[in-house]
């Protein structure tokens, strides 16, 4: 196992990652991803900004505006939140219940190559002829009028996306079902790993709607269908549906694993148990539960009728009654422990407030008579970013400096991350909260300009300057993780001095195998418990005996390679005038099932590491 530990060259360390299927290096690659495409959707948010700075504004044209307010939208929700949730997934669970990877380390490779091909096609429509038009919800009497082939791009481009996000959430299922150590019941599993487990269930049944969707999209605009072509007799409604009953799980398929990462901060930097653990368990359960039955109060105005928009009114109040036994629960935990502000303490305690300002707004729009004026004012804009970066994005940079000592061993600079945070939270509350007033006061959405004399000037210009600030803030982000690499000063297992759950036994990094012998669970918080009898190790569960690892594989790139390939040649025949699309639609199609074909017939029975390595490791290292 020596090999392992030398120095590899930068072509290596780049072959490695391609074709890695170490759930923690899969993590950092969703990490890397997810961050490129933040940063990418967070350039797209500063131009909208920029544009609404000042009435009559033509920093970018009406059509090029919706372009941008489409993709800024898609990016955020598909390719940075999703991503990004998965990293933290991806690095912790695992570690969490014991496990020594995830249960399909192949199928999670290629989750995240499929995710990544995905997001690189839909990006490339801004240098092929035009990005998506239609919103990122992209209804369909928008979306089939749309010319040229933005909305192919963005169909295809999810699609892809879209396979690998369930075949990410499919695994964590099965990981968190049959691989949990000896002892971690599901009632003594993290709450981190709880809502990981809630939104992969989620996961599983909100994505089919969205694949059916854009299935009958691509139909309808490539291949001459009718499924909501109103003067053919389809019906646009039907894409409302499937796009909200996918859509509004989504949302608690971001924000549960984001509730995940507060509850294991606030129990860690308050030194205390989290207080009502099973109710938090039991909230987080029907909060999943209730997502599915809220999709349609996006659609209180198309017309559904009372009894309809009755049901979903009081569906809609309802979930916030699971929402409100978290926070409680929460604000309990803090109550007489012994508080650290440390950064991501500060994320965790400014998240309360905002969450519950985005959960209150959420409330009055679900008053159907009410959701009237409200609907397509950017009162619902303000409602919608309060819930999505006041609770996902909160936990995404909280998460950030929370596990990245466990991810790579090093600290994250403690200063720059309260500049960081401040700036943020300052730029959050200046960019939203006067959008609420804006809404009210009659400013729609999605519109690329407004006329003065409104009363609409001062509220849009302080909303732009929270938005540079916000910008910045990220810039201070980057910063630190350059000074923290270059630095390079390494930290032990626990580096916060008070972690709880099992990810904190081990070293930071943790090794390849994750746990020498899988660790005994003896009740919640199981490392706690050992900390409290005096142990600085977990009680294994097992002798020390050899561990089987998967082998690496350039499979799953490969067949995620041959989708890409193919939906270009999918889009381009329909133009009729390119004689090469059908040839590639071929090709692509090929190497991804000539690549399934050698994965179904290849022996791939992995390695061990004997018990005699580890024992030398072991010398080694106290050596």
């Amino acid at each position: 196992m020596s090999t392992y530990a030398q120095k590899k060259g930068f072509g290596a360390t780049i072959w490695d990652y391609l074709t890695t299927v170490d759930h923690k290096k899969i993590a950092i690659l969703y990490l890397i991803a997810g961050g490129l495409f933040f940063v990418i959707g967070g350039l797209e948010a500063m131009f909208i900004r920029i544009q609404l700075a000042v009435p009559n504004n033509d920093f970018v044209s009406a059509g090029l505006y919706n372009e941008i307010l489409t993709m800024h939208g898609t990016t955020m929700i598909f390719l940075a939140a999703m991503p990004l949730v998965f990293a933290f997934m991806n690095a912790v669970v695992p570690i969490q219940i014991g496990a020594r990877d995830v249960a399909f380390p192949f199928l999670n490779s290629l989750g995240f190559w499929l995710f990544f091909f995905g997001g690189l096609f839909l990006n490339l429509s801004w240098f092929l002829g035009g990005a998506p038009d239609a919103g990122w919800t992209s209804y369909a009497t928008l979306s089939l009028e749309s010319k040229g082939h933005g909305i192919d791009f963005y169909a295809l481009g999810l699609q892809i996306s879209g396979a690998g996000t369930l075949i990410a959430g499919i695994n964590f299922l099965v990981t968190i079902i049959n691989m949990r150590t000896p002892g971690m019941t599901y009632m003594r599993m993290p709450l981190f790993t709880w809502s990981t487990f809630v939104a992969s269930a989620l996961i599983l049944f909100a994505f089919p709607p969205l694949t059916v969707g854009l299935f009958l999209l691509i139909f309808d605009r490539m291949f001459g269908s009718n499924f909501f072509d109103v003067a053919a007799g389809g019906n646009t409604i039907i894409w409302e549906h499937l796009f909200w009953i996918f859509g509004h799980p989504e949302v608690y398929i971001l924000v549960l694993p984001a509730f995940g990462i507060f509850s294991e901060i606030f129990a860690t930097f308050s030194r205390k148990r989290l207080f009502g653990y099973s109710s938090m368990v039991f909230a987080t359960v029907l909060i999943g539960f209730l997502g599915f039955m809220v999709w349609a109060h996006h659609m209180f105005t198309t017309g559904l009728g009372p009894i309809a928009n009755a049901i979903f009114a009081v569906a809609t109040m309802a979930i916030a009654v699971p929402t409100g036994i978290k926070i409680f629960n929460w604000l309990l935990t803090m109550w007489g422990g012994n508080i650290k502000f440390t950064v991501p303490m500060l994320y965790a305690v400014a998240f309360i407030p905002s969450f519950v300002a985005g959960g209150v707004t959420g409330v009055m729009n679900a008053a159907a008579a009410a959701d009237y004026q409200y609907h397509d004012s950017y009162f619902v804009v303000a409602h919608f970013h309060y819930v999505i970066v006041g609770g996902v994005v909160f936990a995404l940079l909280a998460g950030a400096h929370f596990y990245w000592p466990k991810m790579f061993g090093t600290m994250l600079s403690e200063k720059l991350g309260k500049v960081t945070f401040w700036l943020f939270f300052i730029g959050f509350h200046l960019t939203f909260f006067v959008q609420h007033f804006l809404g009210l006061m009659g400013m729609p959405r999605r519109v690329f300009t407004f006329l003065p004399g409104q009363g609409l000037e001062t509220g849009n210009f302080i909303s732009t300057i929270g938005a540079f600030l916000m910008a910045i803030a990220t810039v201070v982000l980057l910063v630190n993780v350059i000074i923290t690499s270059v630095k390079n000063e390494k930290v032990g297992n626990d580096p916060w001095g008070d972690g709880r759950t099992l990810e904190w036994s081990i070293s930071s990094p943790p090794p390849y195998y994750n746990f020498k012998q899988l660790p005994l669970v003896r009740g919640l918080d199981a490392y706690w418990l050992e900390k409290m009898e005096g142990k600085k190790e977990m009680t294994p569960a097992e002798p020390l005996g050899d561990i089987h690892m998967p082998n690496n594989s350039f499979t799953p790139v490969v067949i995620s390679f041959g989708l890409f390939v193919a939906a270009f040649g999918a889009m381009y025949r329909v133009d009729g005038d390119k004689e090469w699309a059908l040839p590639v639609l071929i090709i692509g199609m090929a190497i991804t099932l000539l690549a399934m074909l050698y994965r179904s017939v290849k022996d791939d029975l992995g390695y061990h590491i004997h018990k005699e390595d580890l024992i030398d490791e072991d010398k080694g290292g106290k050596a």
